[in-house]
């Protein structure tokens, strides 16, 4: 390791555990030379060196396996160029169905690995026994095996990524624990230690589950918390040879390894144990905390349900360490909001050797050029909200987050855990009327209602879950009469300031400079001219600006505004979505109801679509943007929250008279499917421009001053694209449809569904999602082809449309 600590380096990197060696080993094997990299003790001594170092490819959706599957290649590649052994071997992996639900996920999985050319088979119990003859084939219905998976050994592959790094210029110092944190007034970073201190340019976070604690120091919210890890490994077992794949049990909540002749017999328990860091031991290198048998009895139970031979072997080892998890599943990674030049790179909950080769080589990528080049969404750090860092919130929500690796990942699945966080005004009141809340951002809100008689909870499936019935009396209430939904948890940020304007208009694609009162549906793009933001704009004066944002998306959006701030600019942006609730009514008598509240005139002539103004409903100012996500003539009325209470109890005390119906965020979700609208972080993402989303016509090319993006675009103005958004409904009503299945065109696999839902007033599943094509994509050739959707290795056939199935020409907006 290096001696003496330089006192600048280009990019420092925190961290000595696989994320952070695979970060500068990415960087350097990018060219970039000037790296050092700080770890506190020894490189591995956090939690890497306790890992199972399982490598599996194939996850959930087609983003996820997309950053997934580089790791097989990534790592027979780490080991050509450093000639150092990780010990990784593709034994494969062996996932095992208990019942029909889990095999049907199999599938479904299988049916993604094509579109990855991941080899994978689904199996029967025999033919699953004959791969791994000690289990009892009695407690499966199937398996799956993916044969290029593996193993390899942790601590050996965080030498090799640092060896590799080493080799390229990385500079490591180990045993030195960073005491103090600050950015300089010249923007660097500057780095305390007992051996010195050091500036950098661009400061990386990759501390595992401590990086919580040191990104605080400079002001950064990590959410993450600790829970206890848990595995045994056994005595030597007979059947057990090099060549056995690693036999993973959801239902079972274990997965199984070959470990020098004995098997490591690991959990994902419903519920782990969460564990503060302030319960660790003093010295926290190489942690391992006492054995609890107590708790990981129920998964070595199910072990030897599924291996009986467990039942008659001794144990070698019970291992126990920590590991650091998220609200949500996924990685906090990407630049710090509000702070430039400093990214994180941590909360890998417990699945850093799976998937650190592709996260670490996509911030790798975002470190040097300035913005990711593929769709990070999801994982961007940017995305959580101020209160997801409360302590008392990430307690309760870990060790759900333990038990989320294995459990079924249902369409709709809510947390269970760490709610109620934040309740909108009616929340009691629509609880009341048979509200079935789920969670979004912490923010409880209304899924489906039950009628008297139905208990309000959610019985989830792939198929038809208990809601749908409820679920489509909404849908056809909004197509037939009204309907009234809470939006409240929408975002709602106020851009203001003289150059508000300008300001927006360099941002947007859309023309900002509108007369007062107008609504702007529009995008903010990258440099690649990919969506970065996707919003609606109310002007309500003329440096005044309301904006409106999905609730999962709101904070990144703020701070995607913050940052394109200019330095010279008087504009300041405020989170206003608590101040104002909001009413979303929408239907064929949704202006005869909301009328007879207000008397206000709300006729196309006084009231266009896509306009806003105030009215006046009981004692309250509401402010009424007359807008749709349904594809429905209709308003959003945006009100104070004070008054929410007595507004919404005059519009069901009036609504019996026109056959209101409430509905919640399922109906909404139908219904856009139905209408083909789009939504971001499904059908819109970083990688997507507007003219390949099928928006173009929101995009004001030739308006003066230009806007972010534009440059990007001018190739596809006016031209035939390779990748277009393409709307599909199935012929046969059965299927359901939710999101990543296959698209084939001719049979061959064009692309995937980003969204899916059943039309209920069309009669089918409809879905959407990008075709492509290196001819280009056109309405000739949508027109000319046979297409089918590939559900769980199923094929079934699909009308193509580039325009919605339901109401094309918008005819029921402008009513």
């Amino acid at each position: 390791m290096s001696k003496e600590l330089p006192r600048h380096a280009r990019i420092v990197i925190v961290g000595g555990g696989v994320v952070g060696s695979s970060i500068a080993y990415q960087l350097t094997k990018a060219g970039v030379s000037d790296v050092v990299l700080l770890e506190r003790g020894t490189v591995t001594c956090g939690t890497s060196w306790h890992a199972a170092g399982l490598i599996m490819q194939l996850r959930g959706g087609h983003t996820s396996t997309e950053i997934a599957s580089y790791n097989a290649r990534f790592y027979r590649e780490l080991e050509a160029d450093t000639g150092m052994e990780t010990g990784f071997k593709q034994n494969g992996t062996l996932a095992i169905a208990r019942d029909n639900d889990r095999f049907h996920e199999m599938k479904r999985r299988a049916s993604l690995a094509k579109s990855f050319d991941i080899e994978t088979h689904i199996l029967g119990p025999k033919e699953t026994k004959d791969i791994y003859p000690a289990i009892d084939e009695t407690q499966i219905v199937g398996g799956q095996i993916i044969t290029k998976d593996g193993q390899l050994n942790p601590v050996d592959t965080v030498n090799a990524l640092i060896s590799g790094a080493k080799k390229r210029g990385t500079k490591v110092f180990e045993e030195t624990p960073v005491e103090g944190l600050e950015r300089q007034p010249t923007g660097e970073y500057q780095i305390e230690t007992p051996n010195g201190a050091i500036t950098c340019e661009k400061l990386v976070l990759a501390c595992g589950l401590w990086t919580r604690d040191l990104a605080a120091k400079l002001g950064v919210r990590v959410p993450l918390f600790a829970c206890e890890h848990m595995y045994v490994v056994t005595e030597p077992m007979d059947f057990i040879n090099p060549g056995l794949p690693v036999l993973r049990d959801p239902e079972g909540y274990t997965y199984m390894k070959e470990d020098a002749g004995k098997l490591l017999v690991g959990s994902f328990e419903p519920r782990g144990k969460a564990l503060p860091v302030e319960n660790l031991p003093g010295d926290q290198r190489f942690i391992e905390m006492q054995e609890d048998w107590d708790h990981f009895a129920l998964p070595y139970f199910k072990a030897m349900e599924l291996v009986p031979d467990l039942a008659d072997v001794g144990i070698n080892k019970f291992m126990n360490g920590p590991e650091s998890f998220t609200p949500d599943d996924l990685p906090c990674l990407g630049e710090a909001p509000g702070l430039p030049n400093c990214f994180i790179a941590a909360g890998l909950n417990s699945e850093g050797f799976e998937i650190s080769p592709g996260i670490t080589r996509a911030l790798a990528r975002w470190i040097i050029e300035g913005e990711p080049d593929m769709d990070l969404v999801d994982y961007d750090v940017a995305r959580f909200h101020p209160f997801q860092v409360n302590q008392n919130y990430l307690r309760a929500r870990a060790p759900e987050s333990l038990g989320g690796i294995y459990d079924m990942p249902w369409p709709f699945k809510d947390h269970e855990t760490a709610r109620p966080a934040r309740k909108s005004h009616l929340h009691d009141r629509l609880a009341a009327r048979g509200a079935c809340f789920g969670e979004t951002a912490g923010w409880e809100r209304p899924m489906w209602f039950a009628p008297k008689g139905v208990e309000p909870k959610n019985e989830y499936s792939f198929f038809r879950p208990n809601w749908y019935e409820h679920t489509a009396r909404e849908c056809r209430a909004a197509r037939e009469t009204v309907v009234l939904m809470d939006i409240s948890s929408f975002g709602k940020t106020l851009v203001q300031g003289r150059d508000a304007c300008a300001c927006l208009n360099w941002m947007c694609v859309s023309e900002m400079d509108v007369p007062v009162g107008k609504l702007v549906y529009t995008h903010m793009l990258n440099s690649k001219g990919g969506i970065e933001v996707d919003v609606t704009i109310d002007r309500l004066t003329e440096d005044q600006f309301m904006i409106y944002s999905s609730a999962g998306v709101h904070y990144r959006d703020i701070h995607w505004m913050q940052k394109h701030i200019r330095e010279d600019q008087h504009v300041t942006v405020t989170e206003l979505t608590a101040a104002y609730s909001v009413l979303n009514l929408q239907g064929p008598k949704s202006r005869d109801l909301l009328q007879a509240l207000s008397g206000a005139d709300l006729s196309n002539d006084a009231f266009p679509f896509l306009t806003a103004q105030e009215i006046e409903i009981g004692y309250a100012q509401v402010r009424a943007k007359r807008m749709t996500f349904v594809g429905e003539l209709g308003w959003e009325l945006q009100i104070p929250s004070e008054f929410v209470q007595d507004v919404y109890d005059l519009f069901i005390q009036a609504g019996e008279a026109f056959g209101l119906v409430e509905a919640g965020y399922h109906t909404l979700e139908h219904l856009r499917c139905e209408r083909a609208y789009r939504e971001y972080g499904l059908d819109l993402a970083p990688d997507d421009t507007p003219f390949e989303a099928g928006l173009g016509f929101i995009v004001k090319m030739d308006k003066s001053g230009g806007f972010m993006g534009r440059e990007a675009l001018l190739p596809q103005k006016g031209q035939t694209l390779q990748k277009r958004m393409v709307n599909f409904k199935l012929k046969d009503p059965k299927p359901a449809l939710f999101h990543d299945e296959l698209i084939r065109m001719n049979g061959e696999i064009v692309g995937y569904l980003s969204s899916g839902a059943h039309a209920f007033n069309l009669g089918s599943a409809v879905g959407m999602g990008y075709v492509k094509h290196p001819d280009g994509v056109t309405a000739e050739m949508i027109n000319s082809a046979e297409f089918e959707i590939e559900i769980a290795c199923e094929r079934f056939a699909a009308e193509a449309s580039l325009k919605p199935f339901f109401d094309p020409t918008s005819a029921r907006v402008k009513m």
